[in-house]
């Protein structure tokens, strides 16, 4: 395991101006090998500690090529703006147990004005997964990469290929942009979320190609001000805010809209799930707009009674209180009957859910139907399936 070192660097021999006076600072001039066999993890973080702790706006240069790295911990506060071009492709270690159980492959945390821009990345998860299906003890596994605490952040123009977790998770941040990024990881492979938000407020999601194994993207406790466009989903677990109301007290999830966006094959497509059990969290101010579903087994859905294996929360509602939801000119087919379904909670009835412009038929051509359940709302234009509210 690695985290920042402060091994002495000569700044001036590794590193050029560049526009406007940023400096860049080429890995390989610090040693790192793109050969994909040789542990670059060390000249990857002295190139970070000198960006770090450059006055000026910085680089860090990711020429062609394949490096290995093993969890790295790319650490602030920074003096000033950071960009990781990256032209190449970072792979993981083989053996998954090289990771740990950090839960973290490559993490970048509490750092202001910091850009992640190109490339690819391959945290060669297949064997973690193997390991999973077998049964055996395995390590807790890594998220491919993860913002902590990030101001001012982007993700622009990267490519996620087979996580061991989660993809990309952006925890704790304040206006974080995610453009032009795809992930790829079979459908099969376990908890292997597209892009996680959690605890943030400000984060774009846009023009972005999912496929995964888990959800395509999930919203999880404390998220704000969420705006997601052109996403193509599919395979995956579609667009989930939830699971929430594990804990009793819990942040809400407020202000997430999706729009323009399509969804292909996927086990669902619009969801909501929360833990049948008690809590004071809530969802709301959640709006959808322009989606086509494409073979979608569960086009929208809100699931108010997770509580995998009946434990912990048998015969108990769940305490979140979900309201303001808008579903406006969602189109296409449903791989299952139930095309809309809404098991809310009995203990707090859904609230304020609209439906305008709904028409999805099931397998192409048969009638599609739909479920509610202690909901109330109003509704407007064409519904198709019938309307249950």
């Amino acid at each position: 395991m690695y985290s920042l070192s402060h091994d002495a660097v000569h700044i001036i021999t590794r590193c050029h101006s560049g526009p406007q006076g940023a400096l860049t600072f080429n890995v390989i001039k610090f040693g790192a090998k793109p050969d994909g066999t040789t542990d670059s993890t060390r000249p990857f973080l002295s190139a970070w500690a000198s960006a770090c702790a450059s006055t000026v706006s910085s680089s860090i240069y990711v020429p062609k090529g394949r490096y290995l790295i093993r969890f790295t911990e790319f650490r602030g506060p920074c003096k000033s703006a950071i960009r990781v071009q990256i032209d190449g492709t970072l792979v993981a270690p083989i053996d998954y147990n090289a990771l740990g159980n950090s839960g973290y492959w490559i993490l970048f945390i509490q750092v202001n004005r910091l850009s992640v821009v190109g490339g690819s990345i391959d945290a060669k998860g297949a064997g973690l997964w193997a390991c999973k299906k077998s049964g055996q003890n395995c390590p807790v596994g890594a998220r491919s990469i993860t913002f902590n605490w990030v101001n001012d952040g982007e993700i622009s123009g990267l490519t996620s290929i087979n996580s061991q977790l989660m993809h990309i998770v952006i925890n704790s941040c304040k206006n974080v942009k995610v453009s032009n990024v795809r992930i790829i990881a079979p459908d099969l492979s376990p908890n292997t979320d597209g892009i996680h938000v959690r605890s943030s407020i400000g984060v774009t999601i846009t023009n972005s190609n999912i496929k995964t194994g888990d959800d395509c993207i999930s919203i999880g406790p404390g998220t704000r001000n969420l705006w997601m466009e052109k996403i193509l989903c599919g395979p995956g677990h579609g667009v989930s805010i939830g699971s929430l109301g594990r804990d009793f007290n819990e942040n809400g999830v407020e202000n997430v809209t999706l729009v323009n966006s399509i969804f292909t094959g996927s086990d669902n497509g619009l969801r909501i799930k929360t833990w049948a059990r008690p809590s004071n969290g809530f969802v709301r101010n959640i709006s959808y707009r322009n989606i086509v579903m494409k073979n979608v087994e569960n086009p929208i859905i809100i699931d108010q009674n997770y509580c995998p294996n009946n434990i912990g929360c048998p015969l108990q509602g769940s305490g979140i209180k979900i309201s303001q939801v808008t579903y406006q000119n969602i189109q296409g087919t449903s791989a299952t009957q139930v095309a809309m379904a809404f098991d809310c909670s009995h203990t707090n009835p859904c609230a304020g859910i609209k439906l305008k412009d709904i028409k999805l038929t099931y397998m192409n051509t048969k009638k599609a139907q739909s479920f509610c359940k202690n909901i109330g709302g109003t509704f407007g234009g064409v519904i198709v399936p019938d309307n249950c509210l």
